[in-house]
This record gives structure tokens, sequence and C-alpha cells, in this order.
């Protein structure tokens, strides 16, 4: 746990940010994207249909997908979206489903706050399946959290690629972790993820591509515009395996 002296630390710094900030004229908030339902939704299906032949076989094929928020965290619980990435990276599904709720049921049945994530040992924290380095993940978000140096509620006012700086300045938040961040959590309709090997597998089946390089992939993609997310997850049902 922090000694009392980093935590006036922390209070200052963070005072000293709050006075830098009401001082200067505050930016306008960004708006929260729309989300793709209903006439949206058909709206975008039909753009990257008529954009894309091979995407657009694949959306004649799978039809509507459900909604991307199906059994994740709520739309402003984005500390719980990052713990939860953290727990299940690198981890089968069901895997990964088994050690987050073991985690769960060591915390009361809930998520861990930053707090309690700190105040516990981290050895302790292995016997629910954690490993080592997740463990000090899980700790370097929580520390970064409490300090002020990564402030969740101010994601959403961000663009795309402060978003992506913001976070892969925690340790074990890396940019594969931020691009499904944006997409899922903060529902960004325009957002591609040429790291994931679902989204490479898929496409080297879909366009009968050999080994097809991240410039090959992002260039696949400008066609894609402004709907790059929701091609992403068409590409992702081909294999059933969305995120």
């Amino acid at each position: 746990m922090r000694s009392m002296a980093s935590r006036l630390h922390s209070t200052r710094r963070s005072c000293g940010r709050a006075e830098s900030v009401a001082s200067t004229p505050s930016a306008p908030k960004r708006r929260r994207p729309a989300r793709l339902r209903g006439a949206a939704l058909q709206k975008a299906m039909t753009h990257l249909a008529q954009a894309d032949a091979t995407l657009g076989g694949l959306i004649e094929h799978y039809g509507t997908l459900p909604p991307e928020r199906d059994g994740r965290p709520a739309h402003d619980d984005h500390y719980g979206a990052l713990l939860r990435s953290i727990t299940n990276q690198q981890l089968s599904v069901a895997a990964a489903r088994t050690i987050y709720n073991r985690m769960l049921e060591r915390f009361g049945g809930h998520p861990p706050t930053p707090e309690q994530i700190l105040a516990d040992d981290p050895e302790d924290m292995r016997s629910v399946g954690l490993s080592r380095p997740k463990i000090g993940y899980l700790r370097s978000l929580a520390e970064h959290v409490l300090a002020g140096e990564l402030e969740l509620d101010r994601l959403e006012e961000l663009p795309d690629e402060q978003v992506i700086a913001e976070l892969v300045a925690v340790k074990g938040l890396g940019e594969w972790t931020a691009h499904m961040f944006l997409m899922f959590q903060l529902e960004r309709p325009d957002v591609m993820a040429p790291g994931d090997l679902g989204i490479r597998r898929a496409i080297e089946r879909a366009y009968s591509l050999e080994e097809p390089d991240r410039d090959t992939l992002e260039r696949l993609a400008e066609r894609w515009r402004p709907y790059r997310t929701l091609a992403c997850r068409y590409l992702w049902r081909s294999l059933d395996n969305e995120p």
C-alpha cells in the first residue's frame, strides 16, 4: 500500500491539476457517438455491403448482429471493463470466465475497487488463478486510477488516438486492449484492430490472402470507414470468435 507521503503527493498533484483546469476555459465535451441501432444500423450494413462485396457476403449470411453490449460491463463502468480485460488476456473464454468469477468471489461478489486491489496481498491473489504479471497489471491500473493519472471519466471526451495513449500508459494495457475498449466500452463506430489475430485470420480466409501484414489490413479497412468497428464484428462472427 502507498505511504502517507505518496498519498499526500497524489492529492496535491490532483489539486494542482484541478486548479489549472479551473483557470483555463473548458473545452466542449465530446458527444458520445450515436449507437448503431435500428435505421442507423441498417444504414451502416448497407454502406459496408456496397463498399465491399466480400463483407457484403458476410452481412447477407449472418444478418443483423446482436447488440455489442450484451454481457458486458455498464457503459459508464470503465474501470470494471479494464479490470475484466486484464483478467481475460490470453485466456480462452471458458478459462477467463472461471478466473474472473473466482476473483469476484474473493471480493464479496463484486469487482474489486482500486483500493481493494492494492490492499490485498499479491501472492494471495494468485489463488484465484491470476498470474504474477496479471496481478502486477491490476495493481498498475489501480495505482494510475487512484493517482489521477488515468482519469476514466474523461475518456468519453477524448478522440480515439488520445484514449489509446492514455490506456497504454498503464502497464499491461496494450494497443489491442485499447482497441477493444474503444469498440465495446466506448462504442466508437470506426475502429480497426489490425493487431487482433482473429481479424487477421478472418481476412485471410474471406479475402484469400496469405499472411497479410498490418499495412495490407489497414488499407483494406479504409473502404469500411466510417463503420470499421461493425466490419470487424462481422469478421469475428465469421470465425465465431468475437471478443
